[in-house]
């Protein structure tokens, strides 16, 4: 019979040793927090003052400063300077008629500074609608509409579509001596435009970048010369283009080929 093994070991056991907690050390450091914060609190309610002035800077010819310094007094209402909402008050100012940029910043101690900028109005759009420099409309109810902008037309939606065309050609026309004085986008998607001196060009659908730069090359020294006789332009034509003459009669000029809308 065989005996039990000698030196056998028994199965180790886990031993936990716990370490003293130096509570000293956490009641200081408890205490330190409590210090640091009373003090960030002390500071944030020193700084948190009251909203007493409000200064609004910009080139103003459409926007009362008056109303944009009651739209922010509306909105810092009751807030201090640390906790007021600057996006919000941007955002209550924009709701301004021809605002079209905003920045409001903190001024200490107890100060906002508010600076405006004012949008550019490029063209009129229909009756009373007014476009910007980037083809955004932004009123569409002015009841003062300067007389010098174009007047631009088109479907609902393609607002953007006519501006761009428009701010495209109108320089090339002012470098060449000539006004234009509206653009039109029909349902069809036919473009025409009008000069200053009476003179309607058409552009049809098709190719209408080229047929404008055909315009600009071969049509637009006869429409400077003899734009008081001169009803229209049809650049819708493969090689050419077709004038037609005020009155009744009828001729043309540079006709080649057959037309195509």
């Amino acid at each position: 019979m065989l005996g039990r093994p000698k030196n056998r070991r028994k199965p180790s056991e886990a031993r936990f040793r716990l370490k003293r907690v130096n509570w000293r050390a956490l009641t200081i450091a408890a205490g330190a927090l409590a210090v640091t914060g009373a003090l960030g609190a002390g500071v944030m309610w020193a700084l948190n003052q009251p909203i007493e002035t409000v200064a609004v800077e910009g080139r103003f010819q459409r926007v009362a400063p008056v109303d944009v310094e009651r739209v922010v007094k509306t909105q810092v209402h009751g807030t201090g300077l640390l906790s007021v909402d600057l996006a919000a008050v941007r955002r209550a100012i924009h709701t301004l008629p021809w605002v079209d940029a905003v920045s409001v910043q903190r001024a200490w101690p107890r100060g906002l500074h508010v600076l405006v900028i004012e949008q550019t109005a490029a063209a009129r759009w229909g009756e009373r609608g007014l476009l910007n420099t980037r083809g955004e409309l932004f009123d569409t109810d002015e009841r003062h509409i300067p007389p010098e902008l174009a007047q631009l037309e088109g479907p609902i939606g393609k607002e953007s579509v006519v501006a761009q065309r428009y701010l495209a050609a109108v320089g090339r026309l002012v470098q060449a001596g000539v006004r234009l004085t509206a653009l039109r986008l029909d349902a069809r998607g036919a473009w025409e435009l009008d000069l200053a001196n009476g003179v309607t060009v058409r552009l049809g659908r098709r190719q209408v970048d080229e047929r404008f730069e055909k315009f600009m090359n071969t049509a637009l020294k006869l429409v400077t010369q003899r734009g008081e006789d001169i009803a229209y332009v049809d650049m819708r034509y493969t090689n050419g283009f077709a004038i037609g003459w005020r009155g009744n009669a009828a001729r043309s000029a540079g006709h080649e080929g057959g037309h195509d809308a």
